[in-house]
Order: C-alpha cells, then structure tokens, then sequence
C-alpha cells in the first residue's frame, strides 16, 4: 500500500481511485443512505443493496497486474462517484494542453498560409488516401457494436445505481444531445447537401444529374453521412464515460475508461494524461473552428436578408464576442440551467421552421419523400458504407476525401466533446435506452429535417434546371460555387415570408452554436478538473474565452483560410482517437462483463444449472433403482 500512497499523493486522487476506482464503496448501509443522491434511494453497494467491497479496499489490479477473476473485481458503483467530488484543476493535463494550445495559435498568427497547407497536405495526402479504409471499416464497426449491446442482456444495466432515475427529462435530453451533437450542421447542410448530390452525383453511380434517380440516390446519401454512423460514434464513447463515471464510479475522463484494460497505473499515469489532453485540444480547436464558421454564416445572412453588403472582419470579430459572451455565460449557469434552456428553445424554433417549410413548400413531395429514403437507405446502405478507393478511380478517391471519409474523420474528431457532453446527461438511463435515444432518435429526427429542407430545395432546383423558365425554380447548386449559406437563403428567397424565415435561421445558427460551445466548455472544464462534472466556473470562462480568442484571431490572420486550417489540423488531431476508440469497445465490453448485475444473474444461471442436475440425477437414481427392483 505504501506504493500507491506515495503514487496518490503526486497525483492527487484518492486512493482508491490507483486500483478499480469501483472500490470506492461505502463501508456499508448506512454510507450508502446518507449519500441520497438522484432520488434519495440509499447507494449501499450492488443491485441487491449490500455493500460489496469496503471503503478504500483495492482489488488485485491496484498492484498493478492489470489481470483479476472478474468476480474479485466488479464491487458495487460507490455511494459518492468520483465524478461527484469536489473539482480539482489536473495541472499538467491543464498546463500541456493551454501550452499547445498557444503555440497553434502563434502558428496561425504568424504564419497561417503555412498552417493551411502543412494540415491540408498530411490530410488529404497522407491521411484519407492511405487510411481511409480504417475510417470507413470502424464507422461501421461502431454501429454494429452498439445495436449489439443495445440487443444483448447488457442492454438493462443502468448509467448509475439500479434505482437511480434520469437527471432531465427525456424531451429535454434528446434536445441537448441534437443541439451539441449536430443541430448546427444541420443548419449548414439541411438544404445544401441534398441539393449539391442531386446536381451532382456521386461518381460510380452512373446517374444524370438532377434526375428522379439522382433524388433518390442523393437522399440515401445524406442520410448515410447524418444518420446511423455518426450517432452510433458518439454513442460508443458517451456510453463508455457515462457508464465508468456513473456505474463504476471513476471519474468522467475518458482516460478513466480504459481502466479494465490498462490497469489504475496506467489511466492514472502518462498515458491517461496524454488521452485527456488530446481531448481537450481536440474539443477546442473543434469548437474554435465551429464558432467562426458560425460567425460567418450570421454574417452572410445579414448579407442576405440585405442589412449589410458583404461581413467584414470587425463584424465577424464581434459576432464572435457576442457568441462568446453568450455561451459563457450559459456554461456557468450549469448544465440544468443555461444548456437545458437554450436546447429546448433550439427545438421550438427548429420545428416552427420545418413546420414552415413543409406547409410553404412542396408539402405533397416532402410527405412522399419520407418512406421513398427510408427504402432508398436501406437498400442502398451496402454498398455506400462498402464505399473505397479500391474502385472509381481518382474521381472516387476525390468524392470520398470530400464527403465520406471526411466525415467520418470529423464527426470521430468530436467524440472527446460530444461523447463526454451526453454522457453528463445521460445518468439514470439504461444502456438499451441509451443507445436508442442517443442513435434511434436523431437519426429519426434527421430523416425528417432533411426530407423538409432538402426536399424543398430539390424541388426548386429541378424546376430550375429542367429548361422550363417561369416555372419558380432556380440553379442552386450552380456548379459548386456557392457556399452552404447561400443555398439555404436562396432555397427561403423562393418561399413566401422570406425575412421572417431568415431571421428565424440565423437565430438558430446562433443558439445552435451557443449551446453547443457551452457545453464544450464544460467538458473542457471536466477534462481539466479530473473528471468533475461541475467544473469550477473560472476554469469553465477560461476555456470558453481562450476559444473565442482561437477563433478571432484566425479569422483575423487568415480569414476562412485560417478557418480552413484550424479544421483540418482538428481532424488530424483527432486521427489517434480511432484506435482510442477501438480500445475502448474492448474495455468496455469487458467492464460489462463483471458488472454486479451480470454477475448475480451468472451466479443464478449457475445455482439453477446445479439444481436442474441435482434433480436430474435423482431422477436417474430413482429410475436405476425401479428397474434394480424389478430385476
């Protein structure tokens, strides 16, 4: 023991925490009823509510030999989780990231041509072209596990203790997680990408573009890039937090994650720290990088609905402080209040639009347009998740770098933000209602925002190109030189209440990134403060000023150049997380395995198997013997 002592004291964790931080129990019933947290049920220990392990008891694994009976292993989540503790600042996680946070930022300053082409040439040269496939074989392999585990008796086990109930209501819930996994890209995209896939089709396919076949086709498309894939990626790394963190009762750090398969030693030392810092850089230049393509589309819509000519830098500069401002003020107001708040707004008013552009726009389409992408996903999913460069040439290498893989590279870039966010708010859930919630639900919600915006822009740009003028149809796409921005104004400009539906846009835009960046702040605050899910708020105002400052200073030095570069190097950042992510399906799926509840029923299988053959065998005997007499 005097090792670990000695251990815990350098890093400041408790010293139950060097060994399965599940030992952390309390020392028996009555530890456990005074805790009364979610509810005010006693936290005594396992599901039966017995205490299994006493306070500060280390299993086999704290010295370190990484390799216990699963049995000796899975105490009870403890009465106070380590994500409940008071917040204390990890100062080399702190310090490291700030440090190479800083030195990216002089990079873009002084040189951000250079930054740009260094983080463009290692990704599409290096990168897509030679590790695409990984990319595309583990998005897949992300799914495949989580309807696994969603199906399998592991899917009962509960995000906390077994009569814990969740934090937030369900609406609320699905609302958060859609506001920072993807409400803003859907803004961006909701009309855009349908329409670029319509007038232009993705190589291989062989279809005319701008054709019934092409509508189909591109709808398929975009479902595949917004649907299944990128929700069951978060999902894979929300659940394994939330279930660490709550369950097992370590702290919320993905480091803390890899506990069953590393040891305490090792997620507690170098290698756990070098996992958190990643997250953190990747979480911030992420968000940077969202904030200031935000505060470019405020800026075109302005343009748009004609209040300025074109956004100039003092402007964009200021959208950004006043976004800033915003979402740092609802980071510090917690979770319950600022976030929760501003995502239910963020669905009123998302729904006020789609409603808007279903009854205006060609409602008759959209409504057919549902069930027509359903079965044009289904049958087409084979083959676009089997998608490579193996075939297709240069074009299909192109197509993928710019779409698929890339997205694939993006949405995984973000799992450290998004995956710890909803993991915070997913305690008290089961792991079925997890997965289904955190994958089933956006997804559905997805298929029908894009029907409504991208059906209403596919409609208008078939109209637009089918040599019939007059017709109120117009080129959206227009050869691929129009940004994301433009095309969703446009598709508005041929709708009625052009104004008030731009405006009700650009509101969207803005609270969909202010509740997305502030709970980025929080994380990062989590990240910094190992593991504690309330962040001490200067640390909270720190991350959420230093992302302001990234994004300012970019748009300043480079433009959308600087924008462009900063996207980049988040994804190249964010490349090591694949195999992170590989390793933390293995351990979570061996975590499951010696969970307290899995184990009773194990044991209980085993006590029924020797009774049936205890009775089988007397039967035996019973009848060996009738037939002894009978002789």
């Amino acid at each position: 023991m005097s090792t670990h002592s000695g251990n815990d004291a350098r890093d400041g964790r408790d010293p139950a925490m060097t060994g399965d931080p599940t030992a952390d129990s309390a020392a028996g019933p009555a530890a456990g009823a005074g805790n009364g947290h979610a509810g005010g049920n006693g936290h005594a220990g396992g599901p039966d509510g017995a205490a299994t392990v006493p306070a500060h008891a280390n299993p086999p694994e704290a010295a370190g030999s990484g390799s216990v009976d699963p049995v000796a292993s899975a105490p009870a989540a403890p009465a106070v989780s380590a994500a409940d503790r008071e917040a204390v600042t990890d100062r080399p996680v702190f310090a490291v990231a700030a440090i190479l946070a800083l030195a990216i930022i002089a990079w873009g300053v002084l040189q951000p041509g250079n930054l740009l082409s260094v983080s463009e040439t290692l990704l599409f040269d290096a990168v897509i072209p030679y590790g695409g496939w990984v990319f595309v074989l583990t998005a897949s392999g992300f799914v495949v596990f989580a309807i696994a585990l969603a199906i399998s008796r592991y899917g009962r086990i509960k995000l906390g203790q077994d009569k814990e109930r969740p934090e937030f209501r369900t609406s609320s819930w699905v609302a958060m997680m859609f506001s920072a996994g993807m409400g803003i890209g859907l803004m961006f995209f909701g009309a855009t990408e349908p329409v670029t896939f319509l007038a232009s089709p993705p190589p291989g396919t062989g279809l005319e573009p701008n054709s019934d076949e092409a509508l189909h086709t591109a709808m398929a498309t975009t479902l595949f890039h917004w649907t299944l894939h990128p929700w069951a990626i978060y999902a894979v790394v929300g659940l394994a937090i939330a279930y660490s963190a709550f369950r097992r009762g370590r702290s919320q750090l993905l480091s803390s994650v890899f506990w069953p398969l590393l040891g305490g030693r090792h997620t507690g030392g170098p290698l756990g720290k070098a996992i958190d810092v990643m997250a953190i850089f990747a979480t911030l230049f992420g968000s940077a990088a969202s904030l200031g393509l935000g505060a470019l589309q405020v800026g075109g819509g302005l343009g748009a609905v004609g209040w300025i000519d074109s956004p100039g830098s003092g402007l964009l500069v200021g959208i950004i402080a006043v976004l800033t401002v915003c979402f740092i003020a609802s980071a510090v107001s917690g979770v319950a209040k600022g976030i929760q708040w501003l995502s239910n707004i963020n669905m009123v008013l998302a729904a006020v639009l789609a409603v808007f552009i279903l009854v205006v726009g060609p409602t008759v389409m959209i409504l057919n347009l549902v069930p027509n992408a359903i079965g044009d996903f289904v049958r087409e999913l084979p083959e676009m998740a089997g998608r490579t460069g193996a075939t297709g040439g240069q074009a299909m290498e192109n197509w993928l770098s710019t779409w698929t893989i890339f997205y694939w590279a993006w949405w995984i870039s973000w799992t450290p933000f998004v995956g710890m966010f909803i993991a915070r708010i997913s305690r008290g859930r089961t792991i079925r209602q997890f997965i289904i919630g955190v994958i089933a639900v956006p997804s559905a919600v997805s298929l029908v925002w894009f029907a409504i915006f991208g059906g209403a822009a596919m409609d208008i740009q078939q109209r637009g190109t089918d040599g019939n003028p007059g017709n109120g149809g117009a080129d959206l796409y227009q050869g691929g030189e129009v940004s994301s921005e433009v095309i969703t104004f446009t598709m508005l400009e041929h709708l009625p209440w052009f104004l008030p539906a731009a405006i009700i846009v650009m509101i969207l835009v803005s609270i969909f990134f202010v509740s997305g960046a502030d709970a980025a702040s929080v994380v990062m605050g989590t990240l910094s403060q190992r593991g504690s899910v309330e962040p001490k708020r200067n640390v909270v105002i720190f991350w959420g000023v230093i992302m302001g400052a990234v994004a300012a200073v970019m748009l300043i030095a480079g433009g959308e150049t600087g924008l462009d570069g900063l996207q980049y190097l988040t994804i190249l950042i964010a490349v090591p997380f694949v195999f992170v992510m590989v390793g933390l399906c293995v351990s979570l799926w061996k975590d499951l395995r010696s969970d307290p509840l899995i184990l009773k029923e194990d044991e209980m299988r085993r006590s029924l198997e020797e009774i049936h053959e205890e009775r089988t065998e007397e039967r035996r005997a019973r009848r060996r013997g009738l037939r002894a007499r009978r002789r």
